[in-house]
This record gives structure tokens, sequence and C-alpha cells, in this order.
């Protein structure tokens, strides 16, 4: 792992201290580019984690239905070999941001089991 110093305003680093635990995963999702409709998914996240969830709620975080009904039909799709090349990049963003948001509760259950 890499540590990285950078300068930001007053502001901006007061903004980024409310969600110190998940900036690492805020800037992974903000370079992922939110180049297909999993952009809204990303931006549940985002939005989600911007409130410094505690880790009850990050363990009870779902995206919102009409998400999950997407990825459920883009893996249908999938396993009926009927995806388009736009709609392979959508799940591909989608697992990814899945991944992240495994690790994250994870991540959030360790920390909570330490501190009690």
């Amino acid at each position: 792992m890499v540590q990285m110093t950078v300068q930001l305003s007053d502001e901006l680093a007061e903004r980024c201290r409310a969600v110190g635990p998940w900036l690492s995963s805020i800037i992974e999702l903000s370079l992922g580019g939110f180049k297909t409709s999993a952009a809204a998914t990303a931006s549940e996240v985002i939005e989600f984690l911007s409130v410094n969830p505690s880790p009850d709620e990050i363990a009870a975080f779902h995206v919102s239905d009409s998400a999950q009904l997407r990825l459920r039909r883009l893996l249908a799709l999938n396993a009926a070999g009927f995806l388009s090349v736009s709609e392979q990049s959508e799940l591909d963003e989608l697992q990814r941001l899945e991944h992240m948001i495994i690790m994250l509760k994870v991540r959030s259950a360790k920390t909570s089991q330490r501190e009690q």
C-alpha cells in the first residue's frame, strides 16, 4: 500500500475527515469514470459513505431495488450469452462496485470488533 500526501482546501479537508475510513473507496469509485449507467449505483454508494455511516449501517447497506434489478437482468443476459459490449462493460463495473462494498463491509466489521 502506498501512502500519499495531498494539499486540500480547508473546506475539502474537513469534508474528507468526515469520510476518512472510506476515502480510498470513494476515490477509487470516482476514478472509475462512471462511463455506464452503473454510475447511478456508484453515486448511491458515494452518497451513503459521505454521511460517515456507523458499522451497523454499513453492514445493513444495500443499493436500491432498481440497481439490484438491473444487476440481476445483466446477470441473466450474461448467463444466456446475450450481453452486448456495453452491457458487459456495465456488468463488469457493477461487479467491481459490489466487490468494493463487500470489502468495505468486511473492513468495517473487523474495525468494529477491535473497538469492542
